[in-house]
Formats: structure tokens, sequence, C-alpha cells
């Protein structure tokens, strides 16, 4: 997969580049100078204490915030400002710290809303749901379909949203960005919250997720069992600097990583 009018990037690649990128909100600097890169394939984590610019640095990726210096270049192609809409255009998807979903719908419809930047017919013919429309709608949802079989939330597919245990809602606002097919999957905290056997669920999914659709994923995550366990390579922010850089092994040995984790390093 590709975004439209990118290059075909290769597994192994370098699909998404962060360069000297800072971002400050007043005088408090939530990012600083930070560059690394995300290869084609890889689950890319990207850790750190508290207020260390992890979800700064996702917002940046994404469009949601514009960093006052430094350059983002995806599928080659440089950028230093982005909308969000843009972002998931060019085959980025979200999900977020806190559930973003509608609660008031079920979960095929939370997921089926993942699908709307697929779909050609204009307003008037989803509206009218006859003819064309109504095929494509059909078409989508087999895809929907596909991803909740893959998701294995079947016997949840009609409930609303709102009346699901946490863990299974996360998995809903997985299936929603699957829906829409990304090349690059941003992950913030995808198991905060969760007991021990949600996280063992959702461990495997993002596994799965990365073989089955060959999707690459950066992921923002506080349990260090989960990183090591799941990364490819790790890169590590503390108060907005990148401190370290490498794989997991590489990086718990780190001994800047281990002071800012232990709070001796400030």
């Amino acid at each position: 997969m590709r975004a439209p009018g990118g290059p075909e990037v290769a597994a192994g690649d370098v699909l998404l580049s962060v360069e000297n990128v800072s971002l400050s909100f007043g005088g408090v600097k939530a990012v600083s100078d930070v560059s690394f890169d995300i290869r084609k394939g890889e689950i890319r984590a990207i850790i750190g204490p508290n207020g260390a610019g992890k979800t700064s640095m996702l917002n940046i990726i994404n469009g949601f915030y514009h960093p006052q210096q430094g350059r983002i270049t995806f599928q080659g192609k440089t950028r230093s400002k982005m909308r969000p809409h843009d972002a998931a255009h060019g085959g980025i998807a979200r999900t977020f710290q806190n559930v973003a979903l509608f609660r008031g719908m079920t979960a095929l419809d939370n997921i089926m809303a993942g699908r709307t930047l697929k779909m050609n017919k204009n307003l008037f013919w989803q509206l009218l749901r006859y003819g064309p429309a109504m095929a494509e709608e059909v078409e989508h949802r087999h895809r929907v379909e596909e991803i909740i079989d893959f998701l294995k939330i079947q016997e949840i597919r009609r409930t609303p949203v709102g009346r699901l245990p946490y863990g299974l809602q996360k998995r809903v606002e997985l299936g929603r960005a699957l829906a829409m097919e990304p090349e690059l999957l941003l992950l913030d905290e995808p198991m905060a919250g969760m007991n021990m056997e949600e996280k063992e669920d959702m461990s495997r999914f993002v596994l799965d997720v990365n073989d089955h659709y060959g999707t690459t994923i950066a992921l923002i995550e506080h349990d260090m069992g989960v990183v090591m366990d799941l990364s490819d390579r790790v890169v590590v922010l503390d108060h907005g600097i990148k401190i370290a850089d490498g794989t997991p092994d590489e990086v718990k040995k780190n001994k800047g990583v281990i002071d800012a984790y232990l709070g001796v390093a400030h």
C-alpha cells in the first residue's frame, strides 16, 4: 500500500523520518530537536517518563500539532505542516490514550465510520442509500465484517460501545483505525487501564496487525514488558529530548534511560 501520489516503500526502508523537530507551548518545550525514523513493516516504540513529549510527538506526526522547527518526511514526501485529515488521506491512522468512540453507536457502526475516507460516492448518494451508493456500502461493510472477525468481536458487533467494558472499547477503536487501511498506525497507550488478560489480548492483536496486514506501527506504551516483547526498535524521550534509540536490549541497558525512569537524572 502507498499514499496517493507517493512512491512505493519496500519493507525495511524508511517510511517516516522525523528530523530536528521542536515544539513549544509558550515557554515550555514539549519536544526539542528530536530526530528518528520508522521503517516499513516494523513495530517502533516511543517511550519515556510522564511529560517526556511522547504524545506530542504523535500529534506532530499526524498533524494535530505543527512544529516550530524541523520537518517530517513520510513516504518520500517532506512537510513541515499537515492537517489531520491530510494525514488520514495519506495513510496515517491513530488511536488515542483516552478512547475516542461514538458511544451511542454500535461497534459495527464505529468501525464503519473508519471507512468514510474510502467511500467515493458523494453525500447525496450516501443519504439516498440507493443504487451505486448502496453497492459501495455493501462492499465496505464486507471489509468491516472481516475486521470484526479478525479482532474476534462478532458477539458485540451490534452493541453500543458505551455499554462495552474498557478492553473491548479499545479493540473497537483499533478496528476503526484498521478500517482506514493505514500504512502507518499510531497507537497511543493501547494497553492503558487494562488488566493482564486484556493486555495479553491487545498485544497479540498488535502483533497480528503487523504480521497479517503488514502495517507499520508506532506505539506509546508505559508497560516496559509489553514494549520489550513487541518492539523491533525503541526511541526514548525525556523532557522532550531524545536520550536513546536502538533495539529493546540496547535501550534497557542504557544508563540514561535507567536514570530517567528512576528519577535520578534530574
